[in-house]
Order: structure tokens, then C-alpha cells, then sequence
């Protein structure tokens, strides 16, 4: 089943903006809100000490006294005012209507919120006595100015407008760094490729990411890499038939230009022309297995009885004794390959081996499991390579310094060509008496007799 990370990513991301934005709007626009409704301490305080004020006028002067101080704040205040004792009875002599009586249901406390009421009236306070609340409280209706303000239209805008706005356009570039830029950088280098420019291999960053994206960004990688590859091949292959070409044809003019006998000229003609057709015959194998990349018929191959044929020929064309190229492989090593391929394979590798080695010199092969595959390791006793030369042993017309033959430097890269279509893969080291090439593949079973 295929994971989808960047859908979950994206569902994230909305989930929390609109979770982020509900939050501004409710909790902290509610919030802010609410909070303007309260009196500040400074107004409470203020409030309070008219309560205390109106207790120590009822304790010390009595109902009289207390009257007058409540019409005097009323005026001072222009609002209303009265005191009540502990069953809400009116403590001066002013009696309390039944309409006062039902405002009175609706008195709030200093540090409630304040605002007006469905009449729009403005709200009735309950200040408490601050020595002897059980003894009486002020009663005032909240004078207007020191009635919130409530929430401005400004601060709704800010919660309500700007907040929102600025979450969204929060949102857009999460959405452009995450989406869009890397999407302009693919098309970037896809405008690059269009345009022929091949030469950058610096890999974009997104291959390091776990999604969708990611995974385009490496297919798309891998395609600029094959195209590259597959130019360098191109200007390779004609630079070096420009080169490998016109030394045999410029031979086969001179010799035609000769005044050599009849057989000598047959016969270097044959070993002109017979050179010509090996290079040609391998680069075309070559290319072949690069462009088309086959896919090959495997099967289990018993990889010992391969190395004996394969020492057959090569000790007849070498004059090697059978003894020089030991196999340590035993009859469970069966690899699942293309019959044909590893005999190609294995012969180059052989033949190089040989012609490297020194007199008297072995080939060894040997090997051992690993996991679902077969390591095999093909041991000269030669003077190796140096090691920077390693990885060029396997590049396409390249003879290193000492190399011994007039070959043209396809075989190796045709054998790991060989091997890669097989899911094997095929290197070299320099072991302790000469140069190892191994050889990973994958294991096959055992063919019952």
C-alpha cells in the first residue's frame, strides 16, 4: 500500500491553522473581550471607599446622617444610590419601591463584568461593608463614566480581521516554501535539461525528503543521471570509434599502398579488419545494454561447473595447467543468473586475470554466502592497481598505465553491465598478492538430479 506523507502534511497543516484560527477568533477574541468589561483596581478601589465611608456614617451618626451622605453622592456621582442592611432593607430613610426592588435582583459584584443590560441601562453594583459585610452593603448604579468600554471596533478588527490575515498569509508561505519553491526548483532544472545543460550534478535538496516530493525529486535525479550518462557515453563512444577507427583504417591504407606479397597482405588485412569488427561487435553490445537495458531470462547456474568450462578454453589458449586455476566453490553454490551474461562475465574477468598474472601465477576463485546472495571473489597474485585507478577499471576505452594487450578497454565495463542487469553488482580491490574482482549475486536453489 502506498503512503501518501504529504497528503498528511498538508491535512496538518490545515488542521492546525484552522484550529489556531478558531482560537483567535473565540477563546482569545472572547478573552479580550471580556477583559474590557471589567472595572480596573483603581476603580474599585474607589468604589470601596464609599462603602466604607457609608459604614462608618451609619455606625457613628446614625440613619440621618447616612441619608444625607447618599443624596449627596448621588448628586456627586448623578446616579442613583442607596444602602442596604442585611435582608435588604433600606438603612436610611428613603423606603425602596418595587421597581427598585427588581433592579435590585441584577446587582453585580466589583469584579464582575460590567456592561449594560437588554434596557440599556446601566448596572447596579453591591459594595459590601469592608469591616462588616454582614452588617450592610452600598448599593450604586455604576456611573457612566466609569462604565467600560467594552471591546472596540479597532480591537475587533485586530481579532477579527488583521489576526485571521495574518494567519492565512502564514499559512500561504508555509504552503510556497513547502509546495511551490520546491516545484520551481524542479522546473528550474527541467528548463536546465530542456536548454541541454547536463553538466550540473549537484542534487537538488529535496531528495531528502520523506514524501511525494521527494520521491519525484530522486525519479527525476535519476532521470538527469541517466541522461547524463548517456551523453558522456554518446561523446565517449564517438570520440574513441573517431580514435580506435582511423588507426586501423590508416594501417589498411598504408598496406593497400604497399607493395606487399599477396598473403602477407591478406593476412594483415584479416587483422585489420577482424580488429574493427571487436571493437565495433563490443561497442554496440555495450550500448545495447546501456540504452535498452534487457531484461534477461535467469535461471540457477552452478557456478563451479561454469569456471571449469570457462579454464577449459583458457587453458588451451594460454598453455595454463588446470591446477593454476583453482575453484574453492562447492556444489551448493548456485546463483540465479543469465547463463550467457556470467560466462561473459566471468570470462573477461578470467582472461584479464591471466594475462596480469605472473609465470608461474595463480587464479583462484572463491566465495561464500551472504544473506540471499553469493559473494564470489576471483584472486590474481598481479601487481593490482593503484588504488585511485580503482574505480576507472570499469569505465568504457579505458587502459590504465602498464596495461598489457592491444584490447580496447570494453571488457570489464561490459562485464559489470552484464552483472547490473542481473541485480548483482561487480567491483574490484587490490587483495594481499594481486587484484581481487568480486561479484555479488543473487542466490538460486538447488536443481535436484
Amino acid at each position: 500500500m502506498r503512503r501518501h506523507p504529504l497528503l498528511w502534511k498538508l491535512a496538518l497543516l490545515q488542521i492546525s491553522f484552522c484550529l489556531l484560527l478558531t482560537w483567535i477568533i473565540w477563546i482569545w477574541g472572547l478573552s479580550a473581550e471580556r477583559q474590557t468589561y471589567f472595572l480596573t483596581p483603581q476603580e474599585r478601589d474607589y468604589l470601596a471607599d464609599y462603602a466604607q465611608q457609608a459604614e462608618r456614617i451609619w455606625e457613628d451618626q446614625g440613619t440621618d446622617a447616612l441619608e444625607l451622605f447618599t443624596h449627596q453622592l448621588a448628586t456627586k456621582e448623578d446616579t442613583w444610590v442607596t444602602v442596604l442592611g442585611p435582608h435588604l432593607e433600606s438603612l436610611s430613610n428613603t423606603p425602596l419601591t418595587p421597581e427598585i426592588y427588581r433592579q435590585l435582583t441584577f446587582m453585580r459584584q466589583l469584579n464582575w463584568p460590567m456592561s449594560r443590560r437588554l434596557q440599556d441601562e446601566l448596572p447596579f453594583v453591591s459594595i459590601p461593608f469592608p469591616n462588616h459585610p454582614e452588617h450592610g452593603q452600598l448599593v450604586i448604579q455604576l456611573p457612566e463614566r466609569l462604565l467600560p468600554s467594552g471591546l472596540t471596533p479597532w480591537t475587533h478588527v485586530l481579532s477579527h480581521g488583521v489576526m485571521p490575515t495574518l494567519l492565512a498569509a502564514l499559512l500561504g508561505l508555509l504552503l510556497y516554501r513547502h509546495l511551490v519553491l520546491p516545484l520551481n526548483r524542479l522546473r528550474d532544472r527541467a528548463d536546465a535539461l530542456r536548454a541541454d545543460d547536463l553538466d550540473s550534478e549537484i542534487p537538488l535538496p529535496l531528495i531528502k525528503r520523506r514524501d511525494e516530493l521527494g520521491e519525484l525529486a530522486n525519479a527525476f535525479e535519476h532521470m538527469a543521471s541517466r541522461l547524463r550518462q548517456s551523453l558522456n557515453q554518446q561523446r565517449l563512444l564517438l570520440r574513441t570509434l573517431s580514435h580506435e577507427l582511423r588507426t586501423p583504417l590508416a594501417r589498411l591504407r598504408i598496406a593497400h599502398d604497399s607493395h606487399l606479397p599477396v598473403e602477407q597482405l591478406r593476412q594483415r588485412l584479416d587483422r585489420e579488419i577482424d580488429d574493427m569488427q571487436h571493437l565495433l561487435e563490443d561497442t554496440l553490445n555495450l550500448a545495447w545494454m546501456d540504452t535498452e537495458r534487457p531484461q534477461l531470462n535467469r535461471e540457477p547456474v552452478l557456478v563451479r561447473s561454469v569456471w571449469e568450462a570457462l579454464c577449459e578454453d583458457a587453458c588451451f589458449e594460454s598453455g595454463w595447467t588446470p591446477e593454476r586455476l583453482p575453484c574453492l566453490l562447492g556444489t551448493d553454490c548456485y546463483v540465479h543468473v543469465h547463463l550467457d551474461s556470467l560466462a561473459h562475465a566471468l570470462e573477461n574477468l578470467l582472461r584479464n586475470a591471466i594475462r596480469y598474472s605472473p609465470p608461474q601465477g595463480k587464479v583462484t576463485l572463491s566465495g561464500w554466502r551472504e544473506g540471499d546472495a553469493w559473494h564470489l571473489c576471483l584472486q590474481d597474485e598481479g601487481p593490482g592497481v593503484a588504488p585511485q585507478d580503482l574505480p576507472r577499471l570499469f569505465e568504457p576505452y579505458q587502459r590504465l598505465t602498464g596495461s598489457i594487450g592491444e584490447g580496447f578497454g570494453l571488457g570489464l565495463a561490459i562485464a559489470q553491465r552484464g552483472i547490473e542487469l542481473q541485480n548483482g553488482r561487480l567491483w574490484a580491490t587490490n587483495g594481499d598478492s594481486g587484484l581481487c574482482m568480486h561479484l555479488l549475486l543473487p542466490a538460486g536453489k538447488c536443481l535436484e538430479s
